[in-house]
């Protein structure tokens, strides 16, 4: 299907401007879209220019050629034979399609170094994605064009973002506190407090199995989790007790936390909705998130006096560097040092 989309002025309005031979399929995707009007005097179909449109513009109408297409379904099955995880594999699948449906009017091997910064000036920085998400892009870019034996990209040229220095976000322990005692429901109150006593990814507590609870040594041991790593962390005799507590109550088989049907995952999302009601019941306005507890665990493990070296272990980082961020948001010594403003 051949398109082209390009931003108009309308009615002193910015607009993006969506011109095809007639298609009676196209037009009816248009219409669902909000907003969406046909201009009689330009001819064309015309959408509000917002991010989310722009987004949605890309990712509904345009795609990857043909070509790109194939090598992007090569790329997914090298993925699977590395054993890259199912969600890095979606990840830079998807990641590789947005390049290439920039990209869809070159043949594969002509897509150069100068392809790379176009979109990154013409789609990234123009639609206000962030750094993190550019940088998935260059993930996938380098490690697709590694794999393909024809290229006119230098794979060692293509530059990363300058990388953010963003704080991690924490809690306090009063706050933790609220958001743990808000839950009514039993197995709610043990999955949050799972997260922020042993420091756990969203994922490493949807994937424990009963097993991974070693009571006997007094700790938890969490599989495969990023990077495809065992590790184990100390569980604390006050959540071990409230386990104890839920697993008489629900006896889980599969995993330690399953849905509504025996031996399945607790989902994602549903965890994401019960942190959402305990932030709302503990009257908390900030917007939390369940990475917020694990930061929170890493920084008063940090201001209790845990050395960095443990702290790392315990949080599964590869690089110690990732573990250091912490120390700017420690406010043990901070809170030590007395402002000048006190003496005048």
């Amino acid at each position: 299907m051949n398109w082209e989309a390009k931003l108009i002025k309308h009615n002193k309005e910015t607009r993006i401007a969506v011109y095809f031979e007639k298609d009676a399929a196209l037009i009816a995707r248009i219409k669902k879209i909000e907003g969406a009007r046909w201009s009689q005097s330009k001819k064309v179909w015309h959408l509000p220019n917002t991010p989310e449109n722009q987004k949605r513009f890309q990712l509904v109408f345009k795609l990857p050629s043909a070509e790109g297409i194939a090598h992007i379904e090569t790329f997914k099955r090298y993925l699977l034979s590395k054993r890259y995880s199912p969600n890095t594999i979606n990840t830079y699948s998807e990641a590789l399609k947005s390049f290439l449906t920039f990209c869809n009017t070159k043949a594969i091997k002509d897509i150069s170094n100068d392809d790379v910064i176009a979109y990154n000036n013409d789609y990234i920085l123009k639609n206000k994605f962030s750094s993190s998400y550019q940088n998935q892009i260059v993930n996938a870019i380098k490690l697709f064009f590694k794999i393909v034996k024809e290229t006119a990209i230098e794979i060692d040229k293509v530059h990363r973002p300058k990388r953010e220095k963003v704080l991690p976000n924490v809690l306090s322990k009063e706050e933790i506190k609220a958001i743990l005692e808000a839950p009514k429901n039993l197995k709610h109150k043990a999955m949050l407090s799972m997260i922020y006593s042993c420091g756990l990814r969203r994922s490493e507590l949807l994937n424990l199995k009963p097993n991974d609870i070693d009571s006997k040594r007094n700790v938890v041991i969490i599989r495969q989790s990023k990077g495809k790593k065992d590790r184990i962390t100390p569980l604390s005799p006050k959540i071990l007790e409230l386990l104890r507590v839920y697993y008489k109550e629900y006896s889980p088989k599969s995993y330690l936390f399953e849905g509504q049907e025996k031996n399945t995952q607790y989902s994602a999302r549903s965890l994401e909705e019960v942190l959402k009601k305990s932030i709302k019941l503990a009257t908390i306005k900030k917007p939390v998130t369940l990475h917020w507890l694990r930061h929170s665990y890493a920084t008063h493990l940090l201001e209790s006096g845990t050395d960095l070296r443990y702290i790392q272990e315990l949080l599964g980082h590869n690089s110690s560097k990732t573990t250091e961020i912490y120390t700017h948001v420690s406010t043990k010594n901070i809170q030590q040092i007395k402002s000048p403003f006190d003496d005048l």
